[in-house]
């Protein structure tokens, strides 16, 4: 551990140094999903007692939230990824002062960026939710989830940001720790507040505020008293624009392919509610926190390669970031394998673990059973993205998702028509398969050109 909380990732053992950096960052990610598909399951069972359609249209509505949730967090990773890897790469140059600056404009672009996005779902809550063309009381339903969690939204812009500071200082246990106090606090409120309070589905929107506000809480006083990170650096300053630049340089198009990500899914969404109905949406918005399992295990290790590459490509040491590229794609096939094939066997019981009402299952199984082909290419684009984010090239793999994302839609519409809302799945699965082989042979030409350019100074 070095200087002011740094991590220095251009020294010592390569796998150690970047399961030491994964595995929080993974934590995280499990953890968000076991509070969501807990969430879930515990919305599954307010139809309890023979109104099992309760339940559906309760999970429809939080899964329409969950898209434009998915959205939000796209757009706050615009400072999130500028923070990880302006700060990531200073601090590999040794540029202390610089990497204190960006840390500074991150924040203040985080807090402006957050509170313009929450008056806009505020205001427009309804319009924005009536395009999932769901029944107008499932749509009112969700409309007052969204305005309560718009409260903590601002703050929640805010920690991300943190998070990635934490994680482009190599110090990625810090936000694990945060946000895994943060859920298991919202884990023990939503059941008292749902039932035991009996406030419904949006008992789970205030546990899930109170939660986020604590978890901002957390990284405040860290930040500004516990173990001050970078030294005291402010959180709103007037921004300068050269740092501006190389921010949204660096943040802007990881931002806009996760943002359009969401969009697209949202118009997915939007195909299996017209093919599916309600159950046709939940299906897909359910399913897609079950994949979380290697979702979140590829994002984790994204991460851990994008803050340890940044130090160490800025160090002049990008063999050690290839080999740690290597030991990534190795655990992620791995585990890519095993959840495939517990998807193709058990999806209709793993789904019934959250909605355990037969229709969902029958519709759940179909659903993972298609999901569970492409895992392991999902996973492989997802551990090369960061990679390209490391040495600032986040410009490549944003193309390569935002096309293949896009063509989900036409393919959706047009497989749909002729195999009903299975189509929608195999849209998926045909696109995932393309940026699985893609991503990785790009990077591999784009790392050979790397290697000659850098040569002199490994």
């Amino acid at each position: 551990m070095g200087n002011r909380g740094i991590n220095n990732l251009t020294e010592g053992n390569i796998l150690s140094g970047l399961l030491r950096l994964a595995l929080p960052l993974m934590g995280t990610s499990f953890l968000q999903m076991a509070y969501t598909l807990m969430a879930m399951s515990w919305v599954g069972r307010l139809g309890s007692g023979g109104h099992s359609e309760v339940a559906t249209r309760a999970e429809a509505a939080i899964g329409a939230i969950g898209m434009l949730l998915w959205l939000t967090g796209s757009i706050a990773y615009l400072a999130m990824i500028g923070a990880e890897v302006a700060v990531g790469q200073s601090i590999g140059a040794k540029k202390m002062r610089l990497a204190k600056a960006y840390a500074s404009h991150t924040t203040t672009i985080s807090i402006s960026i957050g509170v313009i996005w929450v008056l806009l779902l505020f205001v427009f809550a309804e319009p924005i939710l009536s395009f999932f063309k769901l029944d107008p009381a499932i749509t009112t339903d969700a409309a007052l989830y969204l305005r309560i969690l718009a409260v903590c939204l601002p703050f929640q812009f805010v920690s991300y940001n943190f998070s990635g500071i934490y994680n482009g200082a190599g110090r990625s246990f810090v936000p694990f720790r945060n946000n895994a106090f943060g859920l298991v606090l919202n884990m023990i409120l939503d059941p008292i507040l749902m039932f035991t309070l009996g406030l419904g589905l949006h008992g789970a929107a205030i546990g899930t505020v109170i939660a986020q506000l604590f978890v901002f809480a957390l990284f405040y006083y860290q930040i500004r008293y516990a173990n001050p990170i970078l030294g005291q650096f402010r959180f709103m300053i007037m921004p300068r624009m050269l740092f501006l630049k190389r921010v949204f340089f660096l943040g802007t198009p990881v931002s806009i392919m996760n943002s359009l990500y969401a969009i697209i899914n949202m118009n997915l969404a939007r195909v299996a509610s017209i093919y599916g109905g309600h159950i046709g949406l939940m299906t897909q918005t359910t399913g897609g926190q079950i994949e979380g399992v290697t979702w979140n295990t590829s994002q984790g290790f994204s991460t851990a390669l994008s803050a340890f590459m940044a130090q160490n490509y800025a160090a002049g040491h990008i063999e050690r970031g290839r080999k740690a590229y290597i030991y990534a794609l190795r655990i992620m096939l791995s585990v890519g394998v095993v959840v495939s094939i517990a998807f193709i066997l058990f999806g209709g019981q793993i789904f019934g673990l959250i909605v355990p009402q037969e229709e969902a299952m029958i519709a759940g199984a179909q659903y993972l059973f298609v999901m569970g082909l492409v895992q392991v290419f999902m996973m492989f684009e997802l551990t090369t993205q960061g990679m390209f984010n490391g040495i600032g090239r986040t410009i490549e793999p944003a193309v390569i998702s935002i096309t293949f994302n896009a063509l989900r839609i036409p393919l959706a519409y047009y497989l749909a028509s002729d195999m009903g809302i299975i189509g929608v799945w195999w849209a998926i699965a045909i696109s995932s398969i393309c940026k699985g082989i893609i991503l990785p042979i790009w990077f591999t030409i784009l790392y050979r050109r790397e290697v000659k350019k850098k040569r002199p100074t490994i």
